[in-house]
């Protein structure tokens, strides 16, 4: 049932209700909660926390928010929380990258009435996050981190959460989770892996440093990492004592995880899109759903992954859903006498099942003394393949060559060496065909820079061109900027 937003700003907002911290606020505001979604960027949108919902999960997290962006651009804070409320979705926790106090509460103050508590994002261990300055890569900013939780407790009508991974030492994790705890958190979940544990060099989760940190803080637990069914769930519980268990990459190819069930994949998809028709959602990440739910059949029926990736609206999704739906239903009765399997897994290709990640290789010392990635000179040692890319490249202009001998020349900027525009006046590049253009009041076609033209247009506007150049013309000019000058 959907809810205005006025409504749901009442009920997120009553200020003579104290707010809850600790274990309180997990029994309550949380509702005990043990079975949790994992906030995933362009993955959890309100579609799959619906869906999730109904297949076992008692709390989700919004996908990471940019805290700096949420603030300035009330579009994002639109699309990304404000579109479509309902109360079904709830508890729920919004969670945001932030490097700097008072923008993350005032990001968080934006969406304290539209939750249940407000989630502080330092687990993101990838390159985006090492760029912007957040997530995992400020584990090391303990001062910082004191005051982005302390001022969000402080200012907040609700809880402040955290989401960290861990040191390689358990004393250093223990010592960083009850830091954030003296600092006012009141929830922290715990991802049992290093920042440097990912992509390729991925590796199992230490269930260890979180059982340490359960032990050492007053405050709730959630473990997260090697979750990928049921029993591991409740196999993590009790060796880790944590309160809950979060699950992503699990949830996505098997969404009944948290239900102990492995449907058959189409039960999933269908009922998944059915939502998205109700709770519309970017393409992408319906897309992207899609490619997790049907990641082993898409191994075997590989021309439909090409229509999937290349689809434009969401009846083309449906369409390519039913697609496969047909086919693994025309396969089934094959298997169900007794065919094997193809592949390794352990069930038909049509059963949703985790998708196992292979161990961690040392990229450096494969075969061959070759990294995993194709050899760039491949083609010119014969090898005809493309990649992927280069493929829809040609798709898009099949005369475009992508033969290394052939690659056009281009003629240098006469003052820089960058690659001249082929059709400036003054055989320059965009950059310094810009600063000579302005400079001299000229028009370069080429580049399309219209300095002199526009200030002539402008002179004519004002009345004061005649067909006499005026003498005081040059100081009508604005005055270059400083970089400019000589």
């Amino acid at each position: 049932m959907k809810l205005p937003p006025e409504e749901m700003c009442d009920r997120g907002s009553q200020s003579s209700v104290p707010k809850l911290q600790g274990m309180d606020f997990w029994k309550q505001s949380l509702r005990g909660a043990r079975y949790v979604l994992a906030p995933m960027v362009d993955q959890s949108e309100l579609a799959w926390r619906l869906f999730s919902r109904r297949h076992g999960a008692q709390l989700c997290y919004t996908p990471m928010l940019h805290a700096q962006v949420f603030v300035r651009d009330a579009n994002y804070r639109k699309d990304n929380l404000y579109c479509e409320l309902c109360a079904e979705d709830r508890p729920l926790i919004v969670q945001f990258c932030a490097n700097d106090p008072e923008v993350f509460v005032q990001a968080a103050s934006l969406a304290q009435d539209y939750c249940d508590a407000i989630d502080l994002n330092l687990g993101c261990p990838q390159m985006i996050a090492k760029r912007g300055h957040y997530g995992a890569f400020l584990q090391d900013e303990w001062d910082l981190l004191e005051r982005m939780v302390q001022l969000a407790h402080e200012k907040l009508s609700v809880p402040i959460t955290c989401k960290i991974r861990v040191f390689p030492e358990i004393d250093k994790t223990v010592k960083y989770a009850k830091m954030l705890e003296k600092a006012g958190c009141q929830l922290l979940t715990v991802h049992g892996r290093t920042k440097e544990q990912k992509g390729p060099l991925t590796a199992v989760a230490s269930w260890e440093h979180i059982k340490a940190v359960r032990n050492a803080v007053n405050i709730p637990v959630f473990a997260n990492g090697n979750i990928q069914c049921l029993d591991d769930v409740e196999r993590c519980i009790k060796e880790t004592g944590v309160h809950g268990v979060m699950s992503a990459e699990g949830m996505l190819h098997n969404p009944a995880l948290f239900e102990g069930r492995s449907p058959v994949v189409w039960e999933m998809a269908d009922e998944y899109l059915e939502i998205v028709q109700q709770f519309s959602c970017s393409l992408s990440f319906v897309r992207a759903h899609l490619f997790k739910l049907w990641h082993h059949s898409l191994q075997i029926y590989q021309d439909l992954r090409e229509d999937l990736a290349k689809v434009k609206t969401l009846e083309g999704v449906i369409a390519v859903n039913q697609e496969l739906k047909r086919r693994c239903q025309e396969e089934q009765p094959n298997q169900n006498k007794g065919e094997e399997a193809k592949g390794a897994l352990p069930f038909p290709h049509w059963i949703c099942q985790p998708y196992v990640r292979p161990p961690p290789k040392d990229v450096m010392n494969e075969e061959n003394n070759v990294r995993g990635k194709r050899v760039l000179d491949e083609e010119e040692e014969g090898n005809t393949e493309l990649s992927k890319n280069k493929l829809k490249k040609k798709l898009r202009n099949p005369n475009k060559s992508f033969d290394p001998s052939v690659k056009p020349k281009y003629a240098k900027c006469d003052q820089c060496g960058n690659p001249k525009g082929i059709k400036c006046v003054f055989h320059l590049c965009r950059s310094c065909c810009k600063k000579k253009a302005f400079r001299e009041l000229a028009d370069c076609a080429g580049h399309g820079l219209l300095f002199k033209t526009k200030y002539e247009k402008s002179l004519q506007y004002k009345g004061v061109l005649n067909t006499e150049t005026p003498e005081t013309e040059s100081q009508l000019l604005p005055p270059p900027p400083p970089e400019l000058k000589a």
